[in-house]
């Protein structure tokens, strides 16, 4: 299974971007603006989990929620990746960058102690907006992104959430729920 943690923005918040975000979905053939259902901040991903590896994931999931407390989110700012010379990924910025990439390395920890082997690329908190099949020049959508409003959330939930992948698009099942408690 490929499976990842996220923080995932209240409805609220969600619609706030989604606001600003409607009115630019479908202006450019070469960017696919990304489901509104599908938005969030991912703290760790792992390509394949076995079955049997899930119950000792969850149980390290519980300890950390129970040692880790909620985190004030904020998103604004665009970037992209990996350049935006050659973009293939469009995202809002998140912050505070410290705490969560203290809870994206505690989350990976988790996982490595289930035995699940993780994403081991460099952490950029972000929320992605937008997918590229192919790279583009994004100078133009970064300064429009930019212009999005900042939004924000007291993060109190940390999400397992598995990805089903079907014709280049994804569908999320939130397999658990973690209380941030700490």
């Amino acid at each position: 299974m490929r499976m990842f943690t996220a923080l995932v923005p209240p409805p609220t918040v969600l619609g706030e971007i989604e606001d600003f975000v409607a009115p630019r979905r479908g202006t450019d053939p070469a960017v696919r603006v990304v489901d509104v259902d599908s938005w969030h901040v991912t703290t760790a991903f792992a390509e394949s989990v076995s079955h049997r590896r899930i119950d000792r994931l969850v149980e390290e999931l519980t300890g950390l929620a129970a040692r880790t407390a909620p985190i004030d989110v904020a998103l604004g700012g665009a970037g992209c990746f990996p350049n935006p010379a050659q973009a293939k990924v469009l995202y809002l910025v998140a912050e505070p960058a410290e705490p969560l990439g203290a809870l994206a390395a505690a989350c990976r920890q988790a996982a490595s102690h289930a035995g699940i082997e993780v994403d081991g690329a460099r952490f950029h908190p972000h929320l992605t907006l937008a997918r590229m099949r192919r790279p583009v020049e994004a100078t133009k959508w970064l300064r429009v992104l930019d212009a999005c409003p900042p939004a924000s959330w007291h993060a109190a939930e940390l999400l397992l959430i598995e990805s089903h992948l079907r014709d280049r698009t994804n569908r999320y099942e939130v397999v658990e729920r973690f209380h941030l408690s700490g």
